[in-house]
């Protein structure tokens, strides 16, 4: 065990699970935990090998690590926790967006520096709904993956590394109800993915050509991706169901926003368009439901 203690710069208030909730892929996530006592577990697979980190905040953020990734883990911890990140460059425009600014001072933006941890669950989340997607992520590293090192909660699981996402069979990709169209676009990641991870220490925009001169990678990924690997403060998602019309009817009262009404809303923020959907969504002002749920196809059988 290797260990390390960071004290958050600004010497203000710190919120580490909001600051890294958003690395988890729903309350089931074999690479991401919360325990009884409220430490963060994180498996994760670093350029050094597989590594599980633990994390305590009491004003000063407690740092354990396990595996031939430990050392990796805790040098980058501080970039994961938000350092890099200046939330003194933000204004809120809007009172809404304001009052959550102010109820949520402890925010940063985590930039994990891993571009597959992030782009892989993304693909998975593209075009169906997040339970589907969570499912076929605790599905595929349960079986593929391979044990977090150290004294991991039980069940926790470190993702496989490019070669083994590359060999999961088509039955298994079925299985997790992952169609042949997110499934290719994996493989075809993972046998790039050097040269994907190298986006992790580029601008938006060039690691946004980086990522989708891959196939089966749009802005949507991308931007799921840039906001968790990069801690991109302005990587807005667009091409997203829900967000424009969360984002619409939060700032405005009209449910029926889409992309290019959305990012006129958000025009005020440029630059920082990312942390201003996050305090949106913090909010808690979504439009009222009026549709039955979208069915899950079950892929397995076709």
């Amino acid at each position: 065990m290797a260990t390390r203690t960071w004290a958050p710069p600004t010497g203000g208030p710190y919120d580490l699970g909001r600051t890294l909730g958003v690395l988890a892929r729903g309350p089931g996530d074999p690479a991401y935990r919360v325990d009884a006592a409220g430490a963060v577990w994180r498996a994760s697979r670093t350029p050094e090998g597989p590594g599980t980190l633990r994390l305590t905040h009491d004003g000063q953020v407690h740092a354990e690590a396990w595996g031939p990734g430990a050392d990796w883990l805790l040098d980058r911890l501080p970039t994961l926790l938000g350092a890099t990140d200046d939330p003194a460059g933000f204004t809120p425009r809007h009172r809404l967006v304001h009052e959550s600014h102010r109820r949520h001072p402890g925010l940063r933006l985590a930039r994990t520096g891993l571009v597959l941890e992030s782009l892989i669950p993304s693909i998975l989340e593209q075009k169906v709904t997040s339970d589907e997607a969570y499912r076929a992520w605790r599905l595929l590293l349960t079986r593929h993956g391979e044990p977090a090192p150290g004294p991991a909660p039980a069940g926790m699981r470190v993702m496989p590394d490019p070669a083994g996402w590359a060999r999961v069979p088509s039955w298994e990709w079925h299985r997790a109800h992952v169609d042949a169209k997110r499934s290719a676009t994996i493989v075809r990641a993972a046998r790039v993915a050097a040269r994907l991870e190298e986006a992790a220490a580029m601008d938006d925009a060039r690691a946004a050509a980086r990522l989708q001169a891959v196939p089966g990678i749009g802005p949507w990924t991308t931007a799921e991706t840039l906001q968790r690997a990069n801690g991109s403060p302005d990587a807005v998602t667009t091409g997203d169901l829900h967000l424009p019309k969360i984002i619409g009817y939060a700032l405005t009262g009209f449910r029926g926003a889409d992309d290019a009404a959305m990012l006129d809303l958000l025009a005020p923020y440029e630059g920082q368009r990312h942390r201003a959907c996050r305090l949106i969504l913090l909010s808690g002002v979504i439009p009222p439901r009026r549709g039955p749920r979208f069915t899950v196809p079950d892929f397995s059988r076709i």
